[in-house]
């Protein structure tokens, strides 16, 4: 199990008034599992992504991860499990204009205490494996949107994390940019990598294998999706539609 959710909840304060944004979720995502996580604005799924994230804290209830104990962190902790545990990745990309693909995809490791030589294998296994080493030497200005997310998988995966967590990471991005994306998804859990995914986007679900549906705080339902669409078919059909 990388991660257990028990009773969890997160209530926010303003004054006087009290919001609870997250509501007794019970959650359990297995190694290897590729989760869709849907909502919309107000229901709840950002809050969780932050806690999933370890960039907020639950108010009650449990979260494990990998076998932690969360909740019971303290912010160098938990600023230690992002860096390590989890790979982010994020609709507006959050790339560094001023460096190149490579530099971008070294970053994590340079605060993880990674030396050069090791941090640039790495890097260039990384952007191999999202179909970008061509481009290694390319600054994000150089590049496509759909070249600069997977800019930032390759970042996100460089560390090794136990979970990719996926925000919203095809809202910028055209419809075959956005297949382009999902196939380098479906082709990464393929190899075993946990995905996590924030999307409102049905048909960006539909390409994972569960999704998880939230309103006003609640869990409302946790369906395995039967036949998950396969982005590479997609993509093959807009290609020829295009020729």
């Amino acid at each position: 199990m990388i991660i257990s959710m028990k009773d969890l909840g997160k209530t926010y304060k303003n004054g006087q008034i009290e919001v609870e944004a997250l509501r007794h979720a019970n959650i359990n995502i297995e190694k290897e599992e590729f989760v869709a996580i849907m909502g919309p604005s107000g229901s709840g799924k950002s809050t969780l992504m932050n806690i999933i994230g370890c960039l907020d804290k639950s108010t009650a209830g449990e979260y494990w991860l990998e076998g932690v104990n969360i909740s019971t962190l303290n912010e160098v902790e938990l600023a230690k499990i992002r860096n390590l545990k989890i790979g982010f990745v994020f609709q507006s990309f959050n790339l560094l204009p001023r460096i190149t693909a490579l530099q971008n995809v070294e970053l994590p490791m340079i605060y993880a205490g990674i030396g050069s030589k090791e941090r640039r294998k790495k890097a260039i296994s990384a952007l191999d494996r999202v179909g970008l080493e061509p481009r290694m030497h390319h600054k994000p200005n150089e590049m496509s949107g759909g070249q600069k997310q997977r800019v930032a998988i390759a970042r996100a995966l460089v560390n090794s994390p136990a979970i990719i967590l996926a925000d919203e990471p095809t809202g910028n991005l055209d419809s075959t940019s956005g297949e382009e994306i999902m196939t380098v998804f479906q082709d990464l859990n393929k190899e075993g990598v946990t995905i996590v995914l924030v999307t409102h986007e049905p048909d960006i679900a539909a390409h994972t294998k569960r999704v998880l549906k939230f309103r006003d705080g609640l869990l409302i339902s946790d369906e395995p999706v039967k036949n998950p669409m396969d982005a590479r078919e997609i993509l093959s059909h807009y290609n020829k539609v295009e020729a």
